[in-house]
């Protein structure tokens, strides 16, 4: 783990921008004028994509704007929102360093995560999926189906190579069977939100990788289960059915109440989007820091053995997403987001799954590890790019 976090301080400066969360514009009020990132794709009328707080609230101001008339100042309401937005945008850049912090706190300190117990952890992923909910639509669906070569090209990455060279690398380190079930569901899980921030940074098509992640979340309701229990029924003891139940509780039911509140109540969404990426930096660093402390010890203890092939499981990862599609055919834009969607996973859910339904307290492990190599393997990516 030391190495990991040596690495991850001697990159800090090129992440900085990589993991501010991402926020999608909601509703079809804003002006082009408003947003500062145009998605230059066939998506370009469909969907659009801001990437710090500021962004939302330009939308709010533009609209207040609007309404009070170009030629009066700001009342003091405004002047402390605008404000808000600042610091909070600062706060959301230099998420890389607290996630630095809050990793390095939880290995030297794991009894101070104590309090963070399931209930808890499977709250703030549910508030994360909630998060992206509220950014889609019935239509973000239909547009999955516009698209059907490449969504169905990652879907394949995703939970078919994915998993398979996880089992490999597991197989060729001489990982245990706990730790080998872990690495499986980290490379049988779906991808992360994250992907769509390095996807910007990496030049790629920033509204198909909201898609390919839509797509992949909600397939992890059934795909996730399944190869979990394929793969490992006969390595360790796995709950099917209970992932498949913890999937539908943590992943659709957020995601369905998100898209509930964004069709009928466009307004208090339109509201609440300036929050949401301070609440997903401060879930994410608790979920990081509750699942590292909770495995302090064998992470500290793991070493290289169980570094190698979380690496190499990220790094290789991206590099077939990027290679394969590109060699049948897909644009370069296409074949970047689809390495980036390919190699950035879902470690904390990952997580949750195996402390839930995995019978060897082991299996947790290659979970935690993988939340550090994940960012860091796709803001390399997208830095490169």
């Amino acid at each position: 783990m030391k190495i990991s976090l040596i690495l991850t301080s001697l990159l800090l400066p090129s992440l900085g921008a990589a993991f501010t969360p991402a926020t999608r514009s909601v509703g079809a009020t804003v002006k082009p004028t408003v947003s500062r990132i145009g998605v230059s794709t066939s998506f370009e009328k469909k969907s659009s994509v801001s990437l710090r707080m500021s962004d939302a609230a330009a939308v709010v101001d533009s609209e207040q704007g609007d309404e009070e008339g170009d030629g009066e100042e700001k009342g003091i309401g405004a002047k402390l929102f605008d404000f808000y937005t600042r610091s909070a945008n600062v706060a959301t850049t230099l998420f890389p360093l607290w996630t630095i912090l809050f990793t390095g706190w939880a290995l030297k300190a794991p009894g101070d995560f104590a309090w963070f117990t399931t209930e808890y952890f499977t709250a703030a992923l549910a508030a994360l999926m909630l998060s992206m909910g509220i950014t889609l639509t019935p239509k973000d669906f239909a547009d999955v189906a516009s698209e059907p070569k490449s969504v169905f090209m990652q879907f394949t990455l995703c939970y078919a190579m994915m998993p398979a060279l996880a089992f490999g690398l597991g197989k060729l380190c001489g990982l245990s069977p706990a730790l080998l079930a872990g690495m499986v569901l980290v490379g049988s899980i779906n991808g992360g939100q994250a992907s769509n921030l390095c996807t910007y940074i990496a030049r790629g098509n920033v509204a198909l990788s909201v898609l390919m992640t839509t797509a992949t979340t909600v397939g992890a309701i059934f795909m996730t289960p399944l190869l979990c229990k394929a793969v490992l029924g006969t390595v360790v003891p796995v709950d099917a059915v209970g992932i498949a139940k913890s999937t539908l509780q943590v992943v659709l039911a957020p995601i369905a109440v998100g898209m509930t509140a964004n069709q009928f109540f466009p307004k208090f969404v339109k509201a609440i989007l300036p929050l949401t990426p301070v609440v997903g930096v401060l879930s994410t660093c608790l979920l990081v820091a509750s699942a590292v402390a909770q495995v302090a010890e064998p992470i500290m203890n793991a070493g290289l053995a169980l570094q190698l092939p979380l690496l190499l499981l990220h790094i290789v990862g991206g590099l077939v997403g990027y290679w394969l599609p590109k060699a049948t055919g897909f644009d370069e834009v296409t074949s970047r987001t689809m390495a980036i969607e390919t190699s950035m996973k879902s470690s904390a859910f990952g997580f949750l799954l195996a402390k839930l339904h995995f019978g060897e307290y082991a299996a947790r492990v290659p979970s935690a590890v993988s939340v550090v190599w994940m960012a860091l393997t796709g803001s390399m990516l997208a830095v490169v790019w």
